[in-house]
């Protein structure tokens, strides 16, 4: 949630009495603003818009990955030049502030799903931030489509909920954001590929390696436009958010770490995860988060994976309960039960509601600083010396600690205060470029994290564990060199 900075909370972090009055008067006003910004940047969303996108994507038949790419009506040729054409006119509205690319690459071959050498094509928006554009918020979902056949690729296939709802969620958001000046850079990403073995997302994941960008979040959504599943169970109430456990990018060092410090429950992604919750929470009325702790359905998958594979923090959005008899089907009817991924089995204020969670989202995300890195000394001792590295943009640390069978933070324990934010090469940090806060507290007993938080906004937690700084194990082990 955006937190309003107390002056006890300040005064324990021993900031000067004068500094506190100033701070808590400025913060409570930013916050204040910010937090009306971020209400009017959700209510924006148009349902209107949403529908119109929807029955143009659908108006191509099929998005089948392995459809025509030279049809000019028909299939994912089509649709993805659509999307990009889409993109342009966005960008036009404010002076061409969107990058649109096709991120793409030929995938050979491979014996499984993809029979022949394919063009796998993603149609790509990057809104480059102010201050720290190599800082990026990815929100992507995938554009292909299928039937019962995986390898039909001519039958109609409507995708509307799978992947329709979040393809038209991240046109939707790219309206309303590009409006706005970010310090950090916003990529927003329609993929193909993901039904044939999320090959869109991979060539994403690899590309954004490639140019050296800094992860912040990766929210994939997936299924975002339906509320009731193939068994009359509803709910309009809730997205699901997975996140994994276990860092995909682990290493066996990594693991004898976890296993002397724990971390089990700490990675980037379930800390991202407990931040998203805290962001619906903020607005009872709309739509709120039900966490899932796992990487995906049990025995499924997304294009979050070739993200988190490399050590980005990445999580799964999704419905509440799936419907099966309008995923992955054949359009026909059968016993009196109707078939297909058809717009008419759409929740449209569903839909709405969880376009609106991702716009707060992804404008808090890119507001805010990139999470510290967070080590925590407690052995041998009754209390914990919590140390982390200075982030460009942050001007107020926020100190956490939760039970280590708590599942999510509580309000903070402290706070550090700097008479300005951190500049992009650390020179308002503190000596060495590191801060430290010595907690009261018996670090057996307990989690400790910090968020680092400017004007209002407030980034995810980064875990004092091995393994929680949202950054890939690789860059890390770079970085202790």
């Amino acid at each position: 949630m955006i937190r309003h900075l107390s002056l006890f909370a300040l005064l324990l972090a021993g900031t000067a009495p004068q500094a506190v009055q100033a701070q808590s008067e400025a913060s409570q006003t930013a916050g204040e603003d910010g937090t009306e910004l971020t209400d009017r940047l959700a209510a924006q969303v148009s349902e209107d818009r949403l529908r119109a996108d929807m029955d143009t994507i659908v108006g191509f038949g099929t998005r089948h990955t392995l459809s025509t790419q030279t049809d000019p009506e028909r299939g994912v040729g089509a649709a993805v030049n659509w999307a990009l054409d889409e993109f342009r006119r966005i960008g036009s509205r404010c002076g061409n502030c969107l990058d649109v690319q096709s991120v793409e690459r030929v995938v050979e071959a491979d014996g499984r799903r993809i029979p022949t050498d394919t063009l796998i094509r993603n149609a790509v928006a990057i809104q480059r931030g102010t201050e720290r554009p190599d800082e990026v918020i990815i929100v992507q979902g995938h554009y292909d489509t299928r039937v019962s056949d995986v390898m039909n690729a001519t039958a109609d296939s409507p995708g509307a909920n799978d992947d329709g709802s979040g393809s038209i969620m991240i046109l939707e958001a790219s309206r309303i954001l590009s409006q706005q000046e970010y310090p950090s850079t916003i990529i927003y990403a329609l993929l193909t590929g993901e039904e044939q073995g999320l090959y869109g997302a991979q060539i994403l994941a690899d590309w954004v390696e490639e140019q050296g960008m800094r992860v912040k979040a990766v929210l994939n959504n997936d299924m975002i436009g339906n509320s009731c599943g193939s068994d009359g169970f509803c709910d309009a109430e809730h997205v699901r958010v997975f996140s994994e456990g276990l860092r995909a990018d682990s290493t066996e060092e990594l693991r004898a770490l976890q296993r002397r410090f724990g971390g089990e429950n700490d990675s980037p992604g379930r800390n991202l995860s407990r931040w998203l919750d805290d962001v619906a929470t903020d607005v009872p009325s709309g739509m709120q988060v039900r966490e899932i702790w796992r990487t995906d359905r049990m025995g499924r998958g997304g294009d979050q994976i070739p993200f988190l594979d490399k050590g980005y923090p990445a999580v799964r959005i999704t419905v509440a309960v799936e419907d099966y008899d309008h995923q992955h089907q054949d359009l026909r009817t059968e016993d009196g039960v109707t078939y297909g991924d058809t717009i008419d089995e759409l929740d449209w204020t569903y839909l709405t509601r969880a376009s609106q969670l991702n716009v707060r989202a992804l404008h808090r995300l890119a507001m805010a600083p990139m999470p510290p890195e967070v080590t925590a000394d407690a052995a041998v001792r009754v209390d914990t010396e919590i140390t982390w590295k200075a982030v460009p943009g942050a001007q107020i640390y926020e100190v956490l600690a939760r039970r280590t069978n708590e599942p999510d933070w509580p309000e903070p324990i402290g706070l550090t205060y700097l008479d300005r934010p951190v500049s992009a090469n650390g020179s308002a940090a503190a000596e060495g470029g590191t801060f430290t806060y010595t907690a009261d507290l018996r670090g057996d007993d307990w989690i400790f994290g910090v968020r680092a938080c400017n004007a209002g906004y407030c980034s995810p937690a980064a875990s004092a564990v091995p393994g929680g700084a949202f950054e890939p194990l690789s860059a890390s082990e770079d970085d202790s060199d």
